[in-house]
């Protein structure tokens, strides 16, 4: 999860819990209204949204206003899903050495990096690579393309072994090994 989608869907949060909580906080006498209203002028909102009614806008403002509700909805959304892990759990690092002063970690693009190299190496064509973690090392789903010349399962063989060799060499925790082969290359 990167820093801008922490800070957007921590203000979110914040807000969904706050403002609730500080209404009924208003709501139920313990905070005074007046206090609360010399420090935001929230009664001045208040009263501003009470006067709005939907004969004083025009058809294009309505429109306006559903075009930009729909663009923070779907930005909101879009946000939620690309922080939701469904199915597999990646680990977007592992640590290979945590000896002190020597520590060593490799990140999950490094792994799919060399598990799409070690394909290409053995003669696969358009490796894709996934991957998954189980406790502290990796479950890899390579899909390849195999040359319309060689043997889908010798080569799926090859592939499956030539990743497991070079994370091995590498010192990649590697549990499991997974070759797709998904049809021939042109």
């Amino acid at each position: 999860m990167n820093a801008f989608n922490r800070l957007i869907l921590l203000i979110v949060a914040l807000l969904l819990l706050a403002v609730p909580v500080f209404l009924l906080l208003v709501n139920f006498g313990i905070i005074p209204a007046d206090v609360v209203d010399q420090y935001t002028g929230y009664r001045g909102a208040v009263q501003a949204l009470g006067d709005l009614s939907a004969s004083t806008f025009t058809t294009g403002v309505r429109t306006v206003i559903a075009v930009v509700g729909a663009l923070v909805a779907l930005i909101a959304l879009l946000l939620l899903l690309r922080e939701l892990t469904f199915g597999r759990r990646v680990s977007r690092s592992t640590v290979m050495d945590d000896t002190p002063g020597t520590e060593t970690v490799i990140t999950a693009n490094a792994v799919r990096t060399l598990a799409e190299s070690a394909a290409r190496e053995v003669g696969a064509e358009s490796p894709s690579t996934s991957l998954a973690s189980d406790d502290d090392s990796y479950v890899v789903f390579t899909g390849i393309q195999v040359p319309s010349s060689d043997n889908y399962t010798e080569l799926a063989a090859r592939v499956r072994e030539n990743i497991r060799r070079v994370l091995g060499d590498q010192g990649v925790p590697v549990k499991d090994v997974e070759v797709t082969v998904r049809g021939t290359a042109l």
